[in-house]
């Protein structure tokens, strides 16, 4: 979206019922007839952060302290029991039954973080809606205390719905008023505010998203903040009751609009230099005259002549830079109709498909039949670009369907390069049953390795509030048809022990976070929290060490494991306190793995999956830049599954060696090869920075350090933990490419000839990479509705910056000029370099 463009819903068009939170009461509470009450202050840390969407709310965490409390006091007092009373207002005038909270008895901390909605919906508000909220005390006995009300109008004076933390001033012993205009209004008066009401708004519009989020200036913000609130607090904070109140939010602002009108009331036009915001309900509407025109172009009529007609030398150029456009990019209205005119003899051109129906006026009803006539009859296309037609751009069920079936002839490698996008795609169907849902599911009883990564996909969105169903069917879909397998297709198994060889990898999973919070609870250093973990294996949890049954590894459903290996599983030493484990093997082996909980790797898994995508394309063009993608499954929203591959990071291998070289030749001397090195090991390990150094550029892979770049012995580096992409990074200034200078010194210098190598293949593998341009943001757009961060925040932005890496304007040539430069450029990087030596101190000192 443009910095130009202003997306908004309007009020009338929500048929969603109202709703907000009721969260807590903030100052001091003296109840009445009681001979003594303490002081109690409730502080909150401004810290945290939750996105909240319109219909999912999430729990936030308060803490609280008591202060001025005399334990000694022998005068007895009474516990106030609290709830919140909710009566909704339109015109003055009260509207449906009022709601009221749970009642609120622990002390001083009156926290209800109760959600009340309404049976009102949006579309019936007006703009002079608004909100009466009166506390009551019911510890009274027979005669309810009034301890306070508010009222806040639901719009603001711009006309938009108010979302987020409202903070309301209780007019103490007073009930809420929803006359309007009303005598007890929550809105502080502005001559009363004081610096916490100003920084509390900030704060407000920081959890919405409406201000950037810059972690190091965040904590040097937030802690700020704290000690004026501490100061604001001691000063007045006794003096008034505060009702904090949390209002959802949607995508974009709710403009208000009553229900079948065609205009707004239009905004008071000044005679001052003040800009005035004025709603235009005719945004993102067709213009009349250009749809007549092109109705009028496109006549049906003329089928019979646009059957005969072919481009000229200029319109077949014109059309051919179009076809070059890439997925992402909309096509003009005579972009649109050139398409259109020569439409049959563009059926032998397979690219021209995807363009072609882009041009297509699918609300008519001719013209779609038309279209997907022509789509039946043209040129098989590629399965990247059925792809492009899953995206939520295609709402058409044929041409979903189209697509499907072209997916039908890719073999289970490459589907499975494509598994996560596909199943991200179900969002944009039109039923839950779909034909994508139904294709997946019978390619999966062919695959187990299919069955068991689908099954994991679709259980991790059951948690999504809005496409839950959705997910759930195609998982209940998989189960039904899987039960109903005979034995033979997958060995001896029948469907029946397949599915529970599924099952039993979520029982698993489940124990080893039962572990986790065991291991946590143990107070001491990480030697202790691993003697725990080895003690619970052998012990209490010893069917973990050999289990009944063998169970399909969830990150390598081909292998099985028998049990975990007590002596040989460790814990890490992080905040997380991730498990190490090492599984043994039906096959007499072992495999390691990683278990997170607590942080969500769904982010890692894409990324992942990039690294094996753009290998698998490299290695297709015979370019092997021995490259480490390591197998990720996220499990659930906040955990999952690592592979653990022996490496150290550069941080350590600097410390204890001072050098790259040093470390490597360890491993693999060399009297006479280079830098005392064997030629094999140098060669894979500069032909890893470069692969990495590419993938990490396209990618925009943020927050790179020497703690997160791991070096195997045989000359492998690679990267781990991308918390931040798409150009997203926490450290200011962050060069172009990753590289940082003790790569460079371990291939000689910025003047050797294994430098100058390593740009070369820079250049050929960014070159491979780019042709494939489509295929990879086709798979992130239809990324564009999970619930990765970096991507949920803003899919077109993210979209476009990928895209932007491409340099899909330049030739190849070129593109070697451009990529040299930002080798070149990234290298004489000084700046990285402090930040780098700055994240060091504080790694020594965690």
């Amino acid at each position: 979206m443009s910095g130009n463009e202003f997306r908004f819903f309007l009020s009338c068009d929500i048929n969603l019922p109202v709703t907000f939170r009721i969260e807590r009461l903030e100052g001091t509470l003296r109840p009445p007839k009681s001979p003594s009450s303490g002081t109690f202050y409730l502080n909150f840390p401004f810290g945290s952060r939750e996105t909240v969407s319109f219909n999912h709310y999430s729990s936030i965490q308060f803490s609280f302290c008591t202060a001025d409390v005399d334990p000694t006091s022998t005068t007895e007092e009474r516990r106030a029991e609290l709830y919140v009373e909710c009566a909704l207002y339109i015109d003055g005038a009260p509207f449906g039954l009022p709601t009221r909270t749970r009642l609120e008895s622990s002390g001083p901390l009156y926290c209800w973080n109760e959600l009340i909605t309404l049976s009102t919906k949006y579309r019936d508000l007006t703009g002079h809606s608004q909100l009466a909220l009166t506390v009551w005390d019911v510890s009274c006995g027979k005669d309810e205390g009034l301890v306070g009300g508010a009222t806040i109008l639901l719009f603001n004076s711009k006309k938009q719905l108010k979302t987020g933390k409202q903070k309301l001033r209780l007019w103490q012993g007073k009930v809420a008023d929803g006359s309007f205009p009303t005598s007890t209004p929550g809105k502080v008066p502005r001559h009363e505010r004081g610096e916490l009401e100003r920084l509390e708004k900030l704060v407000n519009r920081y959890e919405r998203g409406q201000i950037q989020c810059v972690d190091w200036l965040d904590r040097l913000a937030f802690k700020a903040m704290e000690r004026i609130k501490e100061r604001e607090s001691s000063r007045n904070g006794s003096l008034h009751l505060y009702l904090v109140v949390d209002f959802c939010s949607f995508e974009h602002r709710v403009v208000f609009q009553e229900s079948g009108a065609n205009f707004l009331l239009p905004s008071p036009i000044a005679s001052t230099n003040d800009i005035v915001t004025v709603w235009d309900p005719e945004v993102g509407k067709i213009n009349p005259s250009e749809h007549k025109q092109l109705k009028l172009a496109r006549s049906l009529t003329r089928g019979i002549i646009d059957r005969d007609l072919k481009p000229s030398s200029n319109e077949r150029k014109s059309i051919q830079r179009i076809l070059k456009y890439p997925p992402t990019r909309t096509l003009s209205g005579d972009e649109r109709q050139l398409l259109w005119k020569f439409r049959f003899s563009l059926m032998s051109e397979k690219r021209a498909l995807t363009k072609f129906l882009r041009c297509v006026e699918w609300s008519d009803v001719q013209e779609a039949k038309q279209a997907l006539e022509l789509m039946g009859k043209w040129e098989m296309i590629d399965v990247c670009d059925a792809l492009e037609l899953l995206s939520p751009v295609f709402e058409s069920e044929e041409v979903r369907a189209y697509a499907v079936s072209v997916l039908e002839r890719a073999d289970d490698e490459e589907l499975q390069c494509y598994l996560l996008q596909l199943v991200q795609a179900l969002r944009f169907e039109r039923s839950d049953k779909s034909r994508l849902s139904h294709f997946l599911v019978q390619r999966a009883l062919r695959n187990i390795e299919l069955a068991s990564f689908l099954r994991w996909y679709v259980a991790v969105e059951l948690h999504d509030p809005a496409y839950a169903k959705r997910f759930y069917c195609t998982y209940e879909l998989l189960e039904e048809n899987m039960m109903k397998l005979s034995a033979g297709m997958h060995g001896d198994e029948d469907g029946f022990k397949l599915w529970q060889s599924l099952v039993r990898q979520t029982e698993l999973t489940a124990q080893l976070c039962s572990i986790m919070r065991d291991v946590r609870n143990v107070r001491g250093n990480t030697q202790k929290k691993i003697e725990k973990l080895r003690q619970l294996l052998s012990g209490l949890l010893s069917e973990l060490t050999y289990f009944e049954e063998p169970i399909r590894s969830p990150l390598a459903p081909g292998v099985l494991i028998t049990g975990i290996v007590p002596s040989e599983s460790s814990i890490f030493k992080s905040a997380l306190h991730p498990l190490r484990l090492t599984f043994r093997a039906a096959n007499g082996g072992n495999c390691k793995i990683i278990f997170k909980k607590g942080d969500d790797i769904r982010q890692d898994q894409l990324v992942v999956q990039m690294v094996y995508l753009m290998d698998r394309l490299l290695k297709l063009e015979n370019l092997d830049l021995h490259l480490t993608p390591y197998r990720v499954l996220a499990t659930g929203q906040d955990e999952g599954m690592l592979e653990f591959i022996p490496s150290r990071s550069l941080a350590q291998i600097l410390s204890e060696h001072r050098s790259i070289t040093s470390y490597l030749q360890k491993f693999h001397p060399d009297e006479h090869g280079p830098f005392g090195i064997t030629a094999t090991c140098l060669e894979t390990f500069i032909k890893s920075c470069a692969g990495y150094s590419v993938i990490t550029y396209i990618l925009g892979i943020g927050d790179r350090h020497l703690d997160n770049l791991l070096l195997r012995d045989d000359g492998r580096l690679f990267h781990v933990d991308f918390g931040f992409i798409l150009g997203r990074d926490p450290k200011p200034f962050p060069p172009p490419m990753k590289l940082c200078k003790e790569m460079v010194e371990a291939m000689g210098g910025a003047e050797s000839q294994y430098y100058t190598r390593f740009k070369s293949y820079c250049c050929e593998a960014y070159n491979i990479i780019r042709k494939s341009s489509n295929l990879i943001l086709n798979l992130f757009h239809l990324m564009a509705g999970s619930n990765i961060p970096d991507i949920a925040s803003d899919p077109e932005k993210g979209i476009l910056k990928l895209q932007e890496k491409f340099r899909l304007d330049l030739d190849d040539e070129a593109c070697i000029h451009f990529f040299q430069d930002l080798i070149n450029e990234s290298v004489s990087a000084l700046f990285p370099q402090m930040v780098e030596t700055i994240h060091r101190w504080a790694q020594y000192w965690r």
